[in-house]
């Protein structure tokens, strides 16, 4: 790629971030396009479709998730790494409305331009999960299917109006319930 398309595809990126951040899901290309100063059919020719641009931005944020947790395996606590990261996937999620359904489709569609990543930030979050029942301090009745999924719950759940003032309350709650007793005994006592 040439200097100046890497200088309009990284310009298109930063506003798209913006606005998505803004907007959600839904947001406008149209939108995305008059705030970069470019015509629409500069940004296709940079993010061919929808999903493509999504891709991009969600790739960029789901190899962060997945690196946090690379990070976090080498913790002497793998219950406070596990549940650091399970926060931290609930903050990717809520930073963007409408991610969830993004990401649920995309899990499970191998088609999906957002697969791998979602795949691979799965088996990251699962990894940690697997981590701390080793130990002992994560519940055995879960899997890392099940991990993405509260995540994604929790996710969605702050983005409806209704509900969202519970969000924290609610992520904090199911964040100890990842937990064994044992765990949170041991945390009482140091």
């Amino acid at each position: 790629m040439r200097a100046d398309a890497r200088k309009i595809h990284s310009h298109l990126f930063a506003v798209a971030r913006e606005v998505v951040a803004e907007q959600g899901a839904a947001a406008s290309l149209r939108e995305i396009a008059r705030r970069a100063d470019v015509g629409l059919g500069t940004l296709y020719r940079h993010f061919p479709t929808r999903e493509a641009l999504f891709e991009a931005l969600l790739r960029s944020a789901l190899d962060d998730l997945t690196r946090k947790a690379g990070d976090l395996e080498s913790t002497d606590a793998p219950g406070e790494a596990l549940v650091a990261w399970f926060r931290d996937g609930i903050a990717f999620v809520r930073s963007y409305r409408g991610v969830v359904e993004l990401m649920a489709g995309a899990i499970d569609d191998p088609q999906s331009a957002l697969h791998a990543s979602c795949t691979t930030v799965r088996s990251a979050g699962a990894n940690l999960l697997h981590r701390a029942q080793a130990t002992g301090v994560a519940r055995a009745d879960i899997d890392g299917a099940d991990l993405f999924a509260l995540m994604a719950s929790l996710g969605w759940l702050g983005d409806q109006a209704a509900f969202a003032p519970r969000a924290g309350h609610l992520a904090d709650v199911i964040a100890s319930a990842l937990l064994t007793d044992r765990h949170l005994r041991s945390r009482k006592h140091a």
